[in-house]
């Protein structure tokens, strides 16, 4: 058991005990936990990121409901327990299933366990890593001039991420902590985050990351923790810029925000996924406009979702007011393959070059 295990069990013992505590004083066991909504989202000038407020709020075993869920919080404070100090792991659909053995205390859906996963970091100052908790899967990877020092089940192995992989790159693991995960060299000269997995092939079979020194990072859609968080250190300890190159539209702009400035529902450990430093490079309204690109309809959900970000204090600068009040008024959306108009090496030899240029990047 390393520290950071140490560390969560000793926590979640806390959280546990405090709350049989409270029903051995006669008392209705309560616990207290930051709100986790848009209105409680401040913007934290220490770090660039955004992350919860002072709003609160309390659960209690008033309503039968607030008791189950004190119930289940024992319960899997007691199975993450177990799991650490027996070298084990499981995934959020494994624990989930579990709790059908929990009789009052299994989990009707695995929202309900996912939420709870995510409170216990919240009370915990923990990380869902440190519980030995990890996703089904992530499916990013890395390709790129960066040498990686892995644990794996023969011990700590180093991994450079194009002499040592396939063509598809380094498969980014769940935990990407220091204690087991090292970033050993690099020569790159910037990292970008690419949202899908036809673009990302697409510049490994340019040559794009060997002829501008770049460090590709698949984002694989909506980024798993530990893609974010291996951004964030590359950013951090490798010192290098960061982009984010992904499609035109309302979801697109909204995973770019969840590297950068960090998720509503994580906004409690942005301090260490989110990436303020990182720059957009994705397709724009100004880009469907400059480039002539191929575009779609904007359907109802996608204006409805535009709208929304407009009140998003993640994207309050001007630039992000500007370019999603055009992408409204032209009704259109357009993605990063409608670059393929020009022919499959326009993006890697005009359109990336010219923006990151622009950027300060190249």
């Amino acid at each position: 058991m390393n520290d950071r295990h140490r560390a969560a069990v000793n926590s979640l013992t806390s959280i546990v005990e405090g709350l049989y505590d409270q029903i051995d004083g006669g008392e209705i066991p309560r616990m207290e936990l930051p709100l986790r909504s848009k209105k409680n989202i401040e913007f934290d000038p220490g770090t660039g990121v955004w992350r919860y407020g002072d709003l609160r709020t309390t659960r209690t075993a008033k309503t039968v409901q607030g008791a189950q869920m004190m119930l289940r919080t024992a319960y899997t404070a007691d199975f993450i327990n177990d799991m650490i100090r027996s070298g084990k792991s499981s995934t959020l659909r494994e624990m989930y299933y579990i709790s059908e053995g929990w009789n009052n205390a299994k989990f009707h859906t695995q929202d309900e366990s996912n939420l709870l996963a995510e409170d216990l970091e919240t009370v915990s100052g923990c990380m869902r890593e440190d519980f030995r908790l990890r996703p089904e899967e992530s499916g990013a990877h890395v390709y790129g001039d960066v040498t990686f020092r892995t644990l794996t089940k023969k011990g700590m192995r180093s991994f450079n991420c194009v002499d040592d992989v396939a063509e598809t790159g380094f498969a980014i693991p769940y935990n990407v902590e220091k204690d087991n995960f090292e970033i050993e060299s690099t020569d790159a000269r910037f990292v970008m985050a690419i949202e899908t997995g036809g673009m990302y092939a697409r510049l490994i079979e340019n040559g794009f990351p060997e002829r501008y020194g770049c460090i590709l990072v698949h984002l694989s859609g909506q980024p798993a923790r530990s893609t974010r968080r291996l951004i964030k250190r590359l950013n951090d300890e490798a010192g290098l810029p960061v982009t984010v190159f992904t499609d035109g539209d309302p979801w697109s702009f909204r995973i770019f925000a969840s590297v950068a400035y960090g998720a509503i529902k994580t906004a409690h450990i942005s301090d260490y996924l989110a990436t303020p430093a990182a720059q957009f490079i994705g397709i724009t309204a100004s880009d469907i406009l400059n480039y002539d690109l191929p575009t779609d309809r904007l359907s109802d959900k996608d204006l409805g979702a535009l709208n929304a970000e407009l009140s998003d204090p993640r994207f309050r600068d001007e630039f992000w007011v500007s370019e999603i009040q055009a992408m409204i008024e032209m009704k259109k959306k357009s993605e990063q393959q409608a670059l393929a108009k020009y022919g499959l090496d326009y993006v890697t030899d005009r359109y990336l070059p010219e923006k990151l240029t622009d950027m300060g990047v190249l």
